[in-house]
């Protein structure tokens, strides 16, 4: 007979509807609990209310009864209260106390196999947590926590007639369980002591006796009681275990803990486990997981062997720090091995083992294996056998495996595994709360099924709340626990199994908070943080340096253990803010050689000769491959009052912004240097700063900004720092005089102290202002003798413009093909767009339309890869300028559409006046609007 009521768990009604209000389902969860019998009004008002009832409580709560009546039959008004007129046996809280009462007689009779029976068809009522749903302090107290208890008792009492009935190794998944759930429940842990024992699996009871021992010390500060010592006593005495059959009179063992009934996802790598299991059947096969704490390893490994059969068996070994001696004494007697035939020594116990397997086809689950030599004894050696290992680390040495590095969960496996345990309704109903609950989870199973289990604990709370709390990040990790499940405690697991050098490491990796580095911001290899779990590799970044990433979480962790060890990230990042300046001082100097690195102007001797192609490429793909660290180091140094070290590294990122069109960064970096700068009383490093805002705003065409940032940084030099700022006001001047007289002043200042770097430039921005070739070649050779072939790129391309316009085409193309060659050389890939879009003007000018069309898209589609809105533009008109010429109108009426659209997005209103004439022209030849 069904129940038609449900308590035990979320509230339930069999083919009916459970009230919405959080109250009315308190008040009916309250009449359920007392099934016929009256419940006082006082009693009600308290219940609802939580001891706090409003002065108006009597009246809603006949409101709140009303309503109850249209959902529920059988509520009642009688004198003093209300009742609900249902059979006892129709609300499951009372079936189960019945059960267990019949059990419980059942027991005392000596039916043993009845009272097992008994007691699992009253635990088979439970759906969760008693009154999961409900938002009443007052019910819990009273029932559900004596309900829970009398769950737990009961269970115990199962396991207890398993036991007696020869069950034990069919228990032990749902006592460790159990064990795990309620750590200081002494009998919880006698019967898992038991059960291992009565399963052959001596040195597991006896390690699990420890286990409690330690948390009972740990927690309470008590040794174990007398039951527990009992069953200690009785496992090192060999005392109460029945014996275990020889191998020829069992089964398959079947050893698998439960699987996981809200699993979710994970088809990649279960597809993976079983394609190469079968690919391979003719052969032992090893296939290692691996990932970081709390991926979801051991849920997929049991998941995955949950689904597969062997004729043999399936075996399961937890492993941790356990020696392999001690693991396979377990194995052996799980195979049959009798209680006297286990060698004592490890290697004749290998030896026993890989005999035992080598005709069987077994699935072998090792569990949070630590290294190769503890997993290789272990492995079966018999064609066909499976074994699957779990560990944090790729187990690269052990022979004949493969590995599978298993991730976090994508979007919607994670926005699914939160519905599975927090409830789809209420994921479906804040689905934007949900995905920021996944994003701060990091989309972590562990970390999503804590949120969830949470969520289902408080079913008053809504999703927005928790990830309200999750967003503190000084909170997310003490939020992130629930029960014995807790990220913290995971990835602690990891810290403690480090050595002294790695957990120092670790901690100091806590200072940063950009999402991947490489070893030489520490000097030291980073692999083993990789080998223990706790950092993943990203493989090789465009400098050829290895990349290690990490989990949000363990970043969390690794900064809470750094501020309680040694009392915050300062003093780490004090210690290696010299290095990181000067190694991208160093990059700085090769994209801008004699350019001012620390505030001073620096040269290269005379006879030193040129940089050398190789070197310089190299150093602008390092500051590439870094720019993600070395942006999120400048906030760092910042936050810790590193003021100096702030400014300097946002100075020295500026021509990598420039160079690459990141324009974001740039902006962001400028803001947190000036600030640092300021607060560290440095004008002259405000005013770097605000020079390189401006040429920031000049790439942006933002004039008006790049020369109230000028004027703002003059007050604060003088001398050359100040003849730069001069110069560059002269670049955003309207008026050609003033721009003039701006070059012509700087020049004057250059030459007078020996800046060849500056002189270099002022010849260049006043020949291109003059249209004069001798100043252009006059800069050009300053470049060139600087080694600084960056600027000779830029000097040769103004040499191709100035010629182009004077219509001298052969002499601006080898300007402008000098140019790319320097460019392609150096793999600087937006100035060579830069210089496509002026050969594409030079081909039309040479009769060449398909070419200039050509060179038009191919400049397109490095500034859309780069994200450089201004550049796109500017090479979508040079195409709809060849695409006329070549009278494609179409491809020209779309190219000019889209550039239309760019710089309305850039508020460029030169360049939108310029697509429209450019439009107006391709409607004439088109007959119609645009």
């Amino acid at each position: 007979m069904n129940v038609r009521f449900g308590v035990l768990g979320p509230l339930r009604i069999e083919a009916g509807q459970v009230p919405g209000p959080a109250k009315h389902r308190t008040l009916l969860a309250a009449l359920l609990l007392s099934a016929r019998e009256t419940v006082p009004v006082e009693r009600l008002m308290s219940v609802v209310w939580d001891d706090r009832p409003p002065a108006s409580a009597g009246s809603v709560l006949r409101v709140y009864v009303s309503a109850l009546r249209k959902l529920v039959d059988g509520i009642h008004t009688v004198p003093g209260g209300y009742l609900i007129d249902v059979e006892r046996d129709d609300v499951d809280c009372h079936r189960f106390e019945r059960l267990v009462g019949g059990a419980r007689q059942a027991r005392a009779a000596g039916r043993v196999a009845e009272a097992a029976d008994g007691f699992r068809a009253a635990l088979a009522l439970w759906r969760g947590q008693a009154l999961a749903d409900v938002e009443s302090s007052v019910l819990r107290r009273t029932h559900a926590v004596p309900l829970e208890e009398l769950r737990l008792t009961a269970l115990e009492e199962r396991v207890e007639l398993d036991l007696r009935l020869g069950r034990g190794a069919e228990v032990i998944g749902e006592l460790r369980a159990l064990a795990g759930a309620h750590p200081l429940r002494e009998r919880a842990w006698v019967r898992l002591i038991e059960a291992l024992h009565q399963a052959g699996r001596r040195s597991e009871a006896l390690g699990a006796y420890q286990d409690a021992r330690r948390t009972l010390v740990d927690e309470l500060g008590l040794e174990p009681g007398a039951e527990l010592t009992d069953a200690h006593r009785r496992v090192l005495a060999g005392e109460g275990r029945p014996a275990v059959p020889a191998g020829g009179d069992r089964g398959p063992v079947d050893e698998l803990p439960p699987d996981i009934s809200d699993f979710v996802g994970r088809s990649p790598v279960l597809d993976w486990i079983v394609r190469t299991a079968r690919e391979h059947a003719s052969a032992p096969v090893h296939l290692v997981l691996h990932g970081p704490p709390g991926c979801g390893k051991s849920a997929v490994a049991v998941h995955a062997a949950t689904g597969l059969e062997r004729p043999d068996g399936r075996l399961y070994a937890s492993l941790g720090a356990r020696p392999p001696g001690a693991v396979l004494e377990d194995l052996l007697r799980s195979l049959g091995c009798p209680d006297g035939a286990v060698p004592p020594a490890p290697a004749e116990r290998v030896r026993l083992y890989r005999s035992m397997t080598a005709r069987k086809r077994l699935l072998v689950v090792l569990d949070d294996a630590a290294d190769e030599a503890q997993v290789r004894p272990l492995l079966p050696t018999g064609p066909g056998s499976l074994t699957l290992v779990t560990s944090r680390s790729p187990l690269a040495g052990l022979e004949a495996a493969r590995a599978y590095e298993m991730g976090v969960l994508d979007g919607d496996e994670a926005v699914a595994m939160l519905g599975e345990v927090a409830g789809h309704e209420r994921v479906r109903a804040e689905p934007e709360a949900a995905l920021r609950i996944v994003r701060l989870c990091g989309h972590l199973p562990l970390a999503l099924r804590i949120a969830g289990s949470r969520l289902a604990r408080k079913p008053g709370w809504t999703l927005d709340h928790l990830a309200g709390r999750l967003g503190d990040e000084r909170r997310r990790l003490d939020e992130l626990s629930a029960g014995d499940l807790a990220v913290r405690g995971s990835l602690a697991l990891g810290y403690r199994g480090l050595a002294d050098p790695e957990r120092r490491l670790l901690r100091g990796l806590g200072a940063l908070s950009a999402p991947d580095f490489a070893s030489w911001v520490f000097g030291t290899d980073l692999e083993p943080l990789a080998e223990a779990g706790l950092l993943q590799s990203r493989g090789l970044d465009e400098a050829g340096q290895e990349r290690y990433g990490w989990h949000d979480l363990t970043r969390l962790y690794a900064a809470e253990r750094l501020a309680e060890e040694e009392g915050g990230p300062g003093r780490v990042l004090a210690v290696i803010a010299g290095a990181i300046l000067e190694r991208t001082r160093q990059a700085r100097a090769s994209l801008l050689p004699a350019e001012p690195g620390t505030g001073r102007t620096e040269v290269h001797l005379p006879g030193t000769g040129s940089l050398e192609t190789g070197w310089l490429r190299h150093e602008a793909r390092w500051l590439s491959a870094e720019r993600r660290f070395l942006v999120a180091t400048v906030g760092d140094f910042s936050r810790v009052g590193l003021y100096e070290a702030a400014w300097r590294l946002a100075f020295y990122l500026t021509p990598l912004f420039e160079l690459g069109a990141h324009h974001d960064d740039w902006h962001a970096t400028t803001a947190t240097g000036l600030d640092a700068a300021r607060a560290a009383g440095h004008r002259h490093g405000e005013a770097l700063l605000l020079r390189g805002l401006a040429d920031l705003h000049r790439a942006e065409g933002r004039t008006e900004s790049a020369v109230a940032a000028l004027r703002a940084a003059q007050p604060l030099v003088e001398g050359l720092e100040l003849a730069r700022i001069t110069l560059r006001l002269g670049l955003v001047q309207a008026r050609p005089a003033e721009a003039e007289q701006a070059f012509v002043r700087a020049l004057r200042v250059f030459e007078e102290a020996g800046d060849r770097r500056g002189r270099a430039d002022a010849l260049r921005a006043l020949g291109a202002l003059r249209r004069d070739e001798g100043r252009l070649n006059e800069s050009l050779s300053a470049y060139q003798d600087l080694g600084d072939p960056r600027g000779e790129a830029e000097a040769l391309l103004d040499l191709g413009r100035l010629h182009l316009g004077g219509g001298r085409l052969a002499e601006a193309r080898g300007c402008v093909e000098r140019r790319l060659r320097i460019n392609r050389r150096l793999g600087d890939r937006l100035p060579e767009a830069g210089a496509l879009l002026v050969l594409a003007e030079l081909a039309r000018a040479e009769g060449a339309p398909e070419a200039a069309a050509g060179s038009a898209r191919e400049a397109l589609e490095t500034f859309v890869a780069y994200g450089d809105r201004r550049g796109a533009a500017q090479a979508l008109m040079a195409l709809a300028r060849a695409a006329l010429d070549l009278d494609d109108i179409d491809e020209a009426v779309e190219a000019v559409t889209r550039a239309m659209g760019e710089f309305d997005r850039l508020s460029d209103e030169q360049g939108r006046a310029e697509a429209d004439r450019l439009a107006q022209e391709a409607r004439k030849r088109r007959g119609r609007p645009i």
